[in-house]
C-alpha cells in the first residue's frame, strides 16, 4: 500500500479566506522531503496521493495547492503530471537558476501554471538573484521573520502596484498580521492563522493492470483527448513513464511538454500498442516479463500479418492480450471482464474462437517448436527441480510417465 505523510498548512486572502494551502511531504521518521529525495520512486508516491481522489479531501474540489521544487524536480519532468489548475510551482530560495532550470521555469510558465518564490528574505542578494524572473513571477513569499524591516518596506513598495502578489510567511501573532495587512501584503501564512496539519494519504489502490486496461477501453471507445489525458494524469507512475518515453524517444526531435501532446503526437494507435508493452515490462512482477514480451509482440505481429487489412491492429491486440495471462496472477478471462474489448477479441481470448483462432494456433505451434528446440539446445543447463516445477505446473503428473524410469540404469547394475 502507498502511504505517504502529508502536512498541509492553509494560506489566507486579504478577508480571511482560504486562498491555497501548502503541502510538504513527510517520510516514515516525520523527515520532510521533497520531490527531488529519490527523484523517481519519492515522486511517483507522492505525485499518486496528489493524482487520485484523495486530492480533493486535501484541497476540496477547486482548491489550489502551494508545491516546492527545486532543480532536481524540475528538471526531471516530475511536474509534468499535474493540473496547473490546482498546483502553484513554488521555487524554492536556495535553487541554481541555471539555463536550464530558467527555461524549464518559463516552459511551465507558458503551459499555465502559476509560478511562486519560497522564502524570499527582502535582502539585495535575493532581489539580484530572482530579478531574471520577476517577469514570469506571480507571487512571492516573503519571510517576514528573516527580512530586515527596512528591507521588507522597499520590497513591499517595489511591487505595490505590480501584477506580482506578495503572501506573507510565518505570520506568529496578532501584531504579525495587522502589520502585514497595513503594509500591503495580497496573502498571508503562519501558526496564527493556521497551523500545520498532518495527515495521511493512501495513493491509488486500484491494481496497475486494471488501471492500464480501463485506459485501453477509453481508448477503444475512442473517447475525448481530454478524458484520456485526465485519465493518465490520475495514474503516477503511467504518466511518468509514458512522459520518460517521449523524452527519450530518438524518433522525436522534441521535449514534451503535457500529456495531452503525448497524446497527439503519439497517436492513438501507438499509444494503445505502448501500453500493451507497458502491462508487459512495467506493470508485471513476473521475472520472465522481459521474454514474455518479446514473445508476444512477435505472437501478435505475426497474427498482424496474416489478417486482412480491415483487421490488422484488431489481429495484433488479439496477440498481444492472449499472452498476458502468463505473467499476471489472475486469467486473461478475468482480466477481459474488466474493458469492453472487442467482440472478436474477446471471443479469441476467453473462448479461442472466432476470426482469429487458427491463426493463434498457428503461432502457439510456432512458438513451441521454437522454445522445444531452446530447451534440447540448452538441456544441460536446466536444473532438475526447475524443470519438474516447470512440468508440475503445467498439470502434468510426472509418476504417471513409465515410459522411462529415471533409475533403470541403477537397477541394473
Amino acid at each position: 500500500m502507498n502511504i505517504i505523510n502529508i502536512s498541509k498548512q492553509k494560506i489566507f486572502d486579504i478577508k480571511r479566506n482560504v486562498y491555497a494551502t501548502e503541502l510538504l511531504f513527510h517520510d516514515s521518521t516525520n523527515q520532510e522531503i521533497g520531490l527531488s529525495n529519490n527523484a523517481k520512486e519519492t515522486a511517483q508516491l507522492i505525485i499518486s496521493s496528489l493524482s487520485n481522489q484523495e486530492l480533493n479531501k486535501l484541497l476540496h474540489q477547486r482548491g489550489l495547492a502551494f508545491i516546492s521544487v527545486d532543480e532536481t524536480s524540475l528538471l526531471k519532468n516530475i511536474l509534468d503530471v499535474l493540473d496547473k489548475d490546482r498546483f502553484i510551482i513554488n521555487i524554492l530560495d536556495t535553487i541554481d537558476l541555471n539555463k536550464k532550470v530558467m527555461n524549464k521555469i518559463i516552459q511551465y510558465k507558458k503551459r499555465g501554471f502559476k509560478i511562486s518564490i519560497e522564502g524570499f528574505d527582502s535582502s539585495a542578494e535575493m532581489i539580484k538573484k530572482f530579478s531574471v524572473l520577476f517577469n514570469f513571477i506571480d507571487i512571492i513569499k516573503m519571510d517576514i521573520t528573516s527580512s530586515e524591516p527596512e528591507n521588507l518596506q522597499k520590497v513591499v513598495k517595489k511591487f505595490k502596484d505590480t501584477r506580482i502578489k506578495l503572501l506573507a510567511q510565518n505570520i506568529e501573532t496578532k501584531e504579525d498580521y495587522k502589520k502585514t495587512v497595513e503594509m500591503g501584503f495580497h496573502f498571508f501564512q503562519g501558526y496564527y492563522l493556521d497551523k500545520p496539519e498532518l495527515i495521511e494519504i493512501v495513493g491509488t489502490k486500484e491494481p496497475a493492470q486494471y488501471v492500464v486496461l480501463q485506459l485501453i477501453k477509453i481508448l477503444k471507445e475512442n473517447d475525448t483527448t481530454e478524458k484520456l489525458e485526465y485519465f493518465i494524469k490520475q495514474q503516477a507512475d503511467l504518466s511518468y513513464r509514458l512522459v520518460q518515453f517521449f523524452n527519450n524517444s530518438k524518433s522525436l526531435n522534441i521535449k514534451v511538454e503535457s500529456i495531452t501532446q503525448v497524446i497527439t503526437l503519439m497517436g492513438r494507435d501507438k499509444l494503445l500498442r505502448w501500453l500493451m508493452v507497458y502491462l508487459y515490462s512495467e506493470v508485471s512482477k513476473n521475472p520472465t516479463s522481459h521474454t514474455m514480451l518479446e514473445l508476444a509482440v512477435k505472437r501478435a505481429q505475426r497474427m498482424e500479418h496474416e489478417a486482412s487489412r480491415d483487421n490488422k491492429e484488431k489481429a495484433y491486440l488479439a496477440g498481444m492480450f492472449s499472452m498476458l495471462s502468463s505473467i499476471f496472477d489472475t486469467d486473461t478471462k478475468e482480466l477481459i471482464q474488466h474493458i469492453n474489448m472487442d467482440p472478436d477479441i474477446t471471443s479469441l481470448i476467453v473462448n479461442k474462437k472466432g476470426i482469429f483462432a487458427t491463426s493463434l494456433r498457428k503461432a502457439e505451434e510456432a512458438e513451441k517448436k521454437f522454445l522445444k528446440k531452446v530447451m534440447l539446445d540448452n538441456f544441460e543447463k536446466i536444473k532438475t527441480t526447475e524443470l519438474i516445477s516447470a512440468i508440475e505446473d503445467s498439470g502434468v503428473n510426472i509418476e504417471k510417465i513409465n515410459e522411462i524410469n529415471p533409475f533403470d540404469d541403477i537397477e541394473n547394475t
